[in-house]
C-alpha cells in the first residue's frame, strides 16, 4: 500500500500555518473522523502520576512501591478485597469524578454541525459524557463504567454490567466520601482502608463467575451487544464517506494499539484521493511518506491546538 512503509516522516510547518491550513482543511470536508488516543485524556488532565495519585494512592504506593495508576492496575495484589479497593478509587476517580478539565467540550464545540464519527481507544466515557451523540461513538476496548463475569460464557457470554453503585459502596466503604459533583473526598482525619469488606465483592448474576472490569486485556473480553451497535455505525460511517472529501483526525493516538486508529487512517487516505489525514501528537506527530502531502501533522498539546481552532 505504502511505497515504503518505513518512510514514515514529520511534515515540518510553522505551527500557526498548520493552524490555518487544518482550519481550511476542515471547513472543506465533507465529513471529519476523529480517532482519539491516550493523549486525548492525557491532555484533558488524565494524569495518571504526581498529585492525583499521591492524593489517592499513597496508601498502595508506599506498600508496593508503584509511583502510577497504570502499573497500580496490573499489581498482583494478596487479596481481590484489596484488588477492588485499589480498582474501585482508579475507576470512580478516571469515570465517575467530574473531567479535570474542559477539553472535551471544547472539543464538540469543533465537530458541531459537522457530519462527524467519533473511534477511540479510551475508555474514560468522556465523549459521551461531554455529549457527543452516542450513535457517532465507538469505544473499541471497554468501559471504566462497565463490569463483566470473568469466565464469560452462556448467559454472561455477551453481556457487560454497569457498575456505578457497585463503585461507589466499595469507595464509601473505604472511608472515603463521595462529593455532589462525584468528586473523591479524602477526609480528614479518617483511615482510608485498602480493602473493601467481602460481602461488597462482586459476582456476576448470570453466572456466578467474579466479575472483572470490561477492558480489552485477553480473550477473555466481551463485546457486548451496545459494541457491536456501534461497531456496525462505524463500518457503515466508513461506507457512506468512502469517496467523499473525509478528513482523518487523529488525536494523541501513540504505538500501543496503532493497528486500531493510526494504520486503518494511514490506509483510508492512501485508498481516497480526496481526503486528509491530520495528526495531533505531542512528540509522535508523524505520517508516511505516501500520504505526506494531504497530511498535517502538528507536534503540540491537543489542548492547544483545539484552543486556537474554536478561539
Amino acid at each position: 500500500m505504502f511505497g515504503n512503509i518505513y518512510d514514515i516522516q514529520k511534515r515540518k510547518m510553522d505551527f500557526n500555518k498548520s493552524i490555518e491550513e487544518l482550519k481550511k482543511t476542515l471547513d472543506e470536508s465533507d465529513a471529519v473522523i476523529l480517532g482519539a488516543g491516550a493523549g486525548l485524556s492525557t491532555s484533558a488532565g488524565y494524569i495518571y502520576t504526581g498529585e492525583r495519585f499521591d492524593n489517592y494512592f499513597s496508601d498502595f504506593s508506599e506498600k508496593y512501591h508503584f509511583n502510577d495508576m497504570y502499573s497500580g492496575g496490573f499489581y498482583p495484589y494478596e487479596s481481590m478485597e484489596e484488588f477492588w479497593a485499589y480498582w474501585s478509587r482508579y475507576i470512580w476517580i478516571n469515570r465517575y469524578a467530574p473531567i479535570p478539565s474542559d477539553l472535551y467540550d471544547r472539543l464538540l464545540r469543533l465537530v458541531e454541525g459537522r457530519d462527524y464519527f467519533v473511534i477511540t481507544t479510551n475508555v474514560d466515557h468522556c465523549f459521551q459524557r461531554a455529549g457527543f451523540d452516542k450513535k457517532r461513538l465507538f469505544y473499541t476496548q471497554g468501559d471504566y463504567g462497565l463490569l463483566q463475569s470473568s469466565r464469560p460464557a452462556g448467559e454472561s457470554a455477551h453481556k457487560t454490567y454497569d457498575n456505578e453503585e457497585i463503585m461507589k459502596n466499595m469507595v464509601l466503604a473505604q472511608g472515603f466520601e463521595i462529593g455532589s459533583n462525584n468528586e473523591l473526598i479524602v477526609p480528614d482525619g479518617k483511615e482510608i482502608l485498602t480493602k473493601i469488606p467481602s460481602k461488597l465483592l462482586p459476582y456476576c448474576p448470570d453466572d456466578n463467575e467474579p466479575m472483572t472490569t470490561n477492558l480489552r486485556a485477553d480473550s477473555t473480553f466481551v463485546e457486548d451487544d451496545g459494541w457491536f451497535v456501534a461497531a456496525n455505525r462505524y463500518e457503515d460511517f466508513l461506507r457512506r464517506h468512502k469517496n467523499l472529501n473525509v478528513v482523518y483526525l487523529e488525536l494523541g493516538v501513540g504505538g500501543n494499539t496503532p493497528g486500531i486508529i493510526k494504520y486503518p487512517f494511514w490506509k483510508f487516505v492512501a485508498e481516497n484521493k480526496k481526503a486528509s489525514y491530520v495528526c495531533i501528537n505531542k512528540g509522535e506527530a508523524i505520517a508516511p511518506g505516501d500520504i505526506l502531502s494531504r497530511s498535517i501533522c502538528i507536534d503540540a498539546d491537543i489542548r492547544e491546538v483545539v484552543d486556537c481552532l474554536i478561539d
